[in-house]
């Protein structure tokens, strides 16, 4: 089968999504599939390219990104679609709103071929609240995202909270398919010994509390922070790592950490991928997720791969994940106590933490691996294609 993914970028800085499209596009080729990736240039790099043979990376110039919406543009866009969408027989569209994907589903339309598209937690307009990017969501909407929504052979929602998403957007419940994000666990089952993170930044043996994933205010690290001020009343020793590349938010969580008086307890270390990511997750005590909004559970699901504790706040698609499995802790989003005292209890019952974190682990490496997820989305893409030909 010939399989085109698309996304509006390809960096090897990013985590999430990008991380899905790569596992899974060599999972496929594994599989015997030919399978293309349609993006811009945007940060795309010719070693991050060849580290995705033999996927073959279909790339346009990239000159504008538009409040968020990913309008990564330039002529080339339109020429390059038209050239190589009628090549392959299924097209998988990932997030929702994006010029590349009206331009992509023009052309999926006129040659007949079919598509799939997962939002990746991209439909909801009102992040945010009704300022500029909700009216640009609207608009986008309006003229193109519900016929995007209306044309979609299938939609692929990660959780429960995604089929909940579509619904509101008037997709029928037949059209929806579930998938839980797998994770290639081949990644994870080597890890690097613990002590590398920690001697790199002069932590010693201060209890790491650990953030990772871009400085967002979606990600709700005022909540984590204003938690950690809490935690800092009570024990003197703990430290706040932040790990991932500032997404705009970083200047106001300064002024938050100045203000709080915690400039020395928090340490901000960038973008980490790789043996470095993985370094920091071995060496965290525990890692949190508090966002406002998230669709799975894929950072704190890599920090039980990494053997480490995780609490997550139970508001979101990433709670129900960690519920489902009993994966980790869960805290109400926006209460500073409560979270305050799961950290306290997760550091003063480590016996109790890992065994909840490798009987997770167990059930992620037999269940939601990349090897059986391959098979879910396969399985769709067949559908789709074989009811084409009836």
């Amino acid at each position: 089968m010939r399989i085109l993914h698309t996304f509006s970028f390809l960096s090897p800085n990013a985590n999430g999504t990008i991380t899905l499209i790569r596992h899974l596009s060599l999972a496929l080729t594994q599989k015997g599939h030919e399978v293309g990736i349609f993006t811009s240039d945007f940060e795309l790099t010719k070693k991050y390219v060849d580290s995705l043979l033999p996927v073959k990376i279909y790339e346009y110039p990239s000159w504008l990104n538009l409040q968020g919406l990913y309008l990564y543009m330039s002529p080339g866009i339109v020429s390059e679609a038209k050239r190589i969408i009628g090549d392959f027989d299924i097209v998988h569209l990932h997030c929702f709103r994006s010029l590349q994907n009206m331009v992509v589903c023009h052309y999926a339309k006129k040659y007949g071929i079919p598509y799939v598209l997962d939002t990746h937690g991209s439909l909801p307009r009102l992040h945010g609240g009704r300022g500029c990017k909700w009216l640009l969501r609207c608009l986008f909407d309006m003229f193109f995202g519900y016929r995007i929504l209306r044309d979609a052979s299938k939609v692929i929602a990660e959780t429960e909270v995604g089929v909940d998403e579509y619904k509101e957007f008037g997709v029928d419940q037949d059209k929806i398919v579930l998938i839980s994000p797998p994770f290639s666990t081949e990644e994870f089952s080597q890890l690097p010994p613990p002590g590398i993170f920690r001697q790199k930044y002069g932590i010693e043996e201060k209890p790491i509390i650990m953030f990772l994933g871009r400085i967002h205010w979606i990600k709700g690290l005022d909540f984590l922070v204003k938690s950690f001020h809490e935690l800092t009343k009570v024990r003197d020793d703990a430290i706040l790592v932040i790990v991932g590349p500032d997404d705009g938010y970083k200047p106001a969580l300064d002024k938050l950490i100045k203000k709080l008086g915690l400039a020395d307890r928090v340490l901000f270390t960038g973008f980490l991928g790789g043996q470095e990511k993985l370094s920091a997750l071995v060496d965290a005590d525990v890692v949190i997720q508090t966002s406002v909004y998230e669709q799975g559970a894929g950072v704190p699901f890599e920090a039980v791969l990494c053997n480490t504790p995780i609490i997550v706040s139970s508001n979101s698609g990433a709670g129900e994940n960690v519920k489902g499995i009993d994966a980790g802790y869960l805290v109400e989003y926006g209460n500073n106590l409560e979270l305050r005292n799961m950290i306290q209890y997760v550091l003063a019952n480590p016996a109790e933490a890992h065994a909840k974190t490798q009987k997770a682990k167990n059930y992620i490496e037999t269940n939601l691996s990349m090897t059986s997820g391959v098979e879910k989305y396969t399985k769709v893409y067949t559908e789709v294609t074989e009811r084409l030909k009836r």
